[in-house]
C-alpha cells in the first residue's frame, strides 16, 4: 500500500465523521488575495503611531564603513606579505572593537580568521584581551583546525589569560557534537587544572570575597585598597566575571578601579561590564555604562552586542534589544542582516507584537544605506501576521514584490500561522490554494502549521481532513507534522487513535519520530495502563539509539505492573545482556516505597547474581523491613 493509502486508511478509521465527510471535502480554493499599494504612513497609522520612514524599493546603495573595508580585502585576497602591506595602510593602529569585528566576519574562514589573528596581534600598541582569545578558540574548534586552536590556548596560558566557564562549555558541547572524544578530554583536563590554578591565585577570590560580604562602602573600599592588588585588565575581567550573578556589586567595582590611581579603563574593561550588566534587573546601570563608554570614546564589540541582544530577547526585554540595535547601528561596527533578521523574528514571536519596534528596526536598517532584504521583510510581515495585522501584512508583501521578491513558502506560512491564530480557519485553507494559483506549491512547514491550527482550534477532524488534503498533493508527513498529529489526538484524550496513528506512519510509511513523541505517547499510555502498547515504543526507541525512557514505566511497574512486567521492562531496556544495577536499583527502590515487599523480594531473586551481590542493593534489602522479616 503506497503512503498515501496508508494514511488514508487510518483516517477512515479514526474518525467516523470522516467517512461521510471525505468524499465531500469544501474547496480550499475560492480567490487569490489583491495586495493593495504599500504606503508606509497609512501602515503606520493604522497599526500603532510608530515613527514614520519610507522604504527606497529600488534604490541600492553602498555603504562603506572602514571595518567593512578590512573585511572586504581580506575576504578576496589570499594572505600574503602584499596584503599584510595592504592592511597596515588601512589602519596603521587596531582597537579591540575592530578586531572583534572583523574575526567575526572571517568566522566560517578559521584559517583566514587565524592568519588575521595572528598577524595582528604582533602589531605594536596591540595587545590580545580574554574576550578576543575566547572568539579566537570558537572559530577554530574543529577537526581541521585544532592544532591552531591548541596553539591559541598555549599562547592564552602564556600571557596569564583564562578559558572562562562559558567559553569552556560552548566549547566542550561542540567537541562532543564533532564526536572529537580525546579533544574533549584534553580540554577538560586543561580546565581543570586551570581552575586548581586560580584557586591559588588569591587575589580574585579575596577581591570578590571583599566585595561579596558586605554592602559597597569606605570599608570595602579601604580592604580593596590595602590588598595592595597590581591592577591590570585581565584582573578586571576576572573579577567581573565572578561578580557576573552579582551586577550592582560589579558597577561598584568598576567604578572603584577607574578612581584608582595610575589605571584607566578601556574598550576591554568596558565591554566586560556591560556584559555583566545587561540583565533586568540592573538594565537602567546598563544603559548608564553604554552612555558612559560612549562619552569615553570607545565603542561596543560586535561579539558583546551579540550575547546581550540575545539575552534581552531571550528574558524579552524587547524595547532594550531594539534600543540596543539603533544604538550599534550609529557606530561603525554594524550588526549584519541575520542580525536584523533575528530581532524582528524575536518581536513577532510575542503574543502581542509591539509593531512600532518593528517600524524602528527596519527603518533604521534601510537608514544605514541597505535596501531590505527577503529575511527582512519576511521578519516585518511576520510581526504583522502575527498581531492580525492582515492588511498592514498584504501591504509588506506589495513592497517586497516591488522590491523584487517573490511570496515563497515562507510569506504564505506566515499569514497562514496568522490566520490560524486568529482563528480564521477557512481563510487560512483558501491561502493553500492561492499559492498554488501563483505557482508556490505549498510544502511540508506550510501544511503543518495550517493543521496545527486546526487543532489548536479544537477542530481535529478539520485539521484530518486538511491532513487528507495533504496526500492528495503527494506531500509525505514528517516527524514535525506527526508529533502535531499526536498531540491533537491527545488533546481529545483519544489516546488510542494518537497510538494507532503513530504506529502506521512509523511501520507503513517509514517515518522516523522524534524522542520527544515517542515519550509522548508513552506517558499518555500508561496513563490508561496500556502496558505492552508503550513497551513496544520503548523498544522503537532502541531501534533509533534513542536514550532509554524508565522514568514513567519505573512509576507503572511499581504501582500497577507484576514481576513478569519489571523483568521485561529489563529485557526491552538495554542494548546489552542485561541493563545496569542502577535500573534494577530504582524499580527494586520503587516496588519498596509502595509498599510491595513480596514483590521486591520476588523480583530480587530473579535479578542476575551480580546485581543481587551489587552493594547499594545489599544495602538497600538491609535496610527494608518486611511485615514480618528483613527482605
Amino acid at each position: 500500500m503506497n503512503r498515501a493509502g496508508t494514511i488514508f486508511k487510518f483516517l477512515r478509521l479514526s474518525s467516523s465523521v470522516l467517512s461521510t465527510r471525505l468524499s465531500t471535502t469544501r474547496s480550499l480554493s475560492t480567490q487569490v488575495t489583491h495586495f493593495s499599494p504599500f504606503s508606509l504612513r497609512s501602515l503606520s497609522n493604522q497599526s500603532h503611531n510608530t515613527t514614520t520612514y519610507r522604504f527606497n524599493t529600488h534604490q541600492k546603495l553602498y555603504f562603506s564603513s572602514k571595518p567593512h573595508s578590512i573585511v572586504e580585502l581580506l575576504s578576496t585576497n589570499d594572505w600574503s606579505a602584499e596584503l599584510e602591506n595592504e592592511l597596515e595602510s588601512l589602519s596603521p593602529s587596531w582597537t579591540h572593537e575592530t578586531v572583534i569585528y572583523v574575526l567575526k566576519k572571517l568566522d566560517k574562514d578559521p584559517q583566514k580568521a587565524w592568519d588575521f589573528f595572528n598577524w595582528v596581534s604582533e602589531r605594536n600598541g596591540f595587545r590580545p584581551s580574554s574576550l578576543l582569545y575566547s572568539l579566537v578558540l570558537r572559530i577554530v574548534i574543529s577537526k581541521d583546525s585544532m592544532k591552531k586552536f591548541w596553539i591559541t590556548i598555549k599562547k592564552m596560558k602564556e600571557q596569564g589569560f583564562y578559558i572562562d566557564e562559558e567559553t569552556y562549555l560552548t566549547i566542550l558541547g561542540i567537541c562532543k557534537k564533532e564526536k572529537m572524544a580525546p579533544d574533549a578530554a584534553a580540554l577538560t583536563h586543561f580546565y581543570d587544572r586551570m581552575i586548581h590554578e586560580n584557586a591559588k591565585d588569591n587575589s580574585v577570590k579575596d577581591a570578590v570575597r571583599v566585595i561579596l560580604e558586605r554592602q559597597w562602602n569606605k570599608d570595602v573600599e579601604n580592604k580593596l585598597l590595602g590588598m595592595k592588588t597590581v591592577l591590570t585588565d585581565n584582573f578586571v575581567i576576572r573579577v567581573l566575571k565572578e561578580l557576573r550573578s552579582y551586577p550592582v556589586k560589579a558597577l561598584s567595582f568598576f567604578n572603584w578601579v577607574g578612581r584608582h590611581e595610575g589605571y584607566q579603563h578601556n574598550s576591554v574593561t568596558y565591554n566586560a561590564l556591560v556584559r555583566v550588566l545587561g540583565r533586568d534587573d540592573s538594565i537602567r546601570e546598563f544603559w548608564g555604562a553604554v552612555d558612559e563608554m560612549k562619552k569615553a570614546g570607545y565603542e561596543m564589540d560586535i561579539d558583546t552586542y551579540i550575547k546581550i541582544s540575545r539575552q534581552f530577547q531571550k528574558i524579552k526585554l524587547m524595547e532594550d534589544a531594539v534600543r540596543l540595535y539603533e544604538f550599534m547601528m550609529d557606530g561603525q561596527f554594524k550588526p549584519s542582516i541575520q542580525d536584523c533578521s533575528v530581532l524582528l523574528r524575536s518581536i513577532s514571536a510575542s503574543d502581542n507584537p509591539d509593531l512600532d519596534l518593528v517600524s524602528r528596526v527596519a527603518g533604521r536598517y534601510e537608514a544605514t544605506g541597505n535596501s531590505l532584504s527577503k529575511s527582512v521583510y519576511d521578519g516585518m510581515h511576520r510581526s504583522f501576521t502575527s498581531a492580525g495585522k492582515f492588511d498592514e501584512a498584504e501591504q509588506i508583501v506589495q513592497a517586497m514584490r516591488d522590491a523584487g521578491y517573490e511570496p515563497d513558502n515562507i510569506t504564505y506560512s506566515q499569514l497562514v500561522f496568522g490566520l490560524c491564530k486568529a482563528k480564521r480557519l477557512e481563510e487560512a485553507c483558501k491561502v493553500l490554494d492561492e499559492m498554488e494559483a501563483g505557482g508556490c506549491i505549498p510544502d511540508i512547514m506550510t501544511w503543518t502549521i495550517l493543521i496545527q491550527g486546526h487543532f489548536a482550534a479544537n477542530q481535529v477532524d478539520e485539521g484530518l481532513l486538511c491532513l487528507a488534503k495533504m496526500t492528495e498533493k503527494n506531500t509525505t508527513p514528517d516527524a514535525d507534522l506527526l508529533h502535531v498529529l499526536v498531540k491533537g489526538f491527545l488533546s481529545q484524550k483519544r489516546i488510542d487513535g494518537a497510538y494507532t496513528f503513530f504506529m502506521e506512519m512509523v511501520n507503513e510509511i517509514g517515518l522516523v519520530p522524534w524522542q520527544a513523541t515517542c515519550k509522548l505517547v508513552i506517558e499518555n499510555l500508561l496513563q490508561v495502563r496500556k502496558l505492552e502498547e508503550a513497551m513496544d515504543l520503548l523498544r522503537l526507541m532502541k531501534k533509533h539509539d534513542y536514550p532509554p525512557f524508565p522514568e514513567p514505566f519505573d512509576q507503572y511497574i511499581s504501582k500497577f505492573g507484576t514481576v513478569e512486567d519489571a523483568v521485561n521492562f529489563f529485557k526491552v531496556l538495554s542494548m546489552k545482556e542485561y541493563p545496569s544495577s542502577f535500573a534494577y536499583l530504582r524499580i527494586l527502590e520503587s516496588f519498596l516505597k509502595e509498599g510491595r515487599y513480596s514483590e521486591a523480594r520476588d523480583l530480587l531473586f530473579r535479578c542476575p547474581h551480580h546485581i543481587r551481590k551489587d552493594p547499594k542493593i545489599s544495602k538497600l534489602f538491609g535496610s527494608a523491613k518486611t511485615g514480618d522479616n528483613t527482605v
